[in-house]
């Protein structure tokens, strides 16, 4: 069975402006601007056979902008940060920086209680792994940048700590083919 996912990451909010960790603020007056601006040349994501999205507000409100009217799907949520939720990672780092070293340097661990890094790659690669696409089929999910790039993680079989060296910028897209457990990455 031979599958396309497209990944998109969704426009911008304010809690990008200042990093904060998934605070599920929606789309801002610029968020909203540049999804309008570019509805043009995404208009073709609106022909996928599924169409989903991450549980964020921004993340819906992208969707919906698109006219893809995204099915949520909670595995698609940011990494679990735990008590750092809706913090800055400078708040963080003042308060508990011994904390904020060992989560970089170790991608097995969740200082803040929630997930850790290594288990947010392998949800996102579960879902990834579980779609219900027909053979052929094409599928587009919008997602915080989060899971776009814990997806290139786990599709390219990159230690976990590779996640630090990817950027996904909003109304970036990805798209991946191949069947469970053996993606590739397409480079359009």
């Amino acid at each position: 069975m031979h599958v396309r996912l497209t990944l998109l990451a969704a426009a911008r909010s304010a809690s990008l402006l200042d990093v904060r960790f998934d605070d599920d603020r929606p789309l801002d007056a610029a968020g909203r601007h540049d999804v309008q601006r570019r509805v043009p040349s995404l208009l073709h994501l609106a022909a996928a056979e599924l169409r989903y999205c991450s549980p964020s507000a921004r993340c819906r409100e992208t969707g919906e902008a698109l006219g893809l009217t995204p099915l949520s799907q909670v595995a698609l949520r940011e990494c679990d940060m735990g008590r750092w939720r809706g913090r800055t990672l400078a708040e963080v780092t003042a308060a508990e920086p011994h904390a904020v070293d060992r989560w970089l340097a170790d991608p097995r661990v969740a200082p803040h209680g929630g997930e850790s890094l290594l288990a947010f790659i392998q949800r996102i690669g579960g879902w990834l792994d579980t779609r219900p696409v027909g053979d052929g089929g094409w599928a587009v999910a919008v997602a915080e940048p989060s899971v776009v790039r814990a997806a290139v993680c786990y599709v390219l079989k990159a230690p976990p700590h590779s996640y630090w060296n990817i950027d996904a910028q909003p109304l970036a897209a990805l798209t991946l083919a191949g069947r469970p457990g053996e993606w590739q990455l397409c480079l359009e």
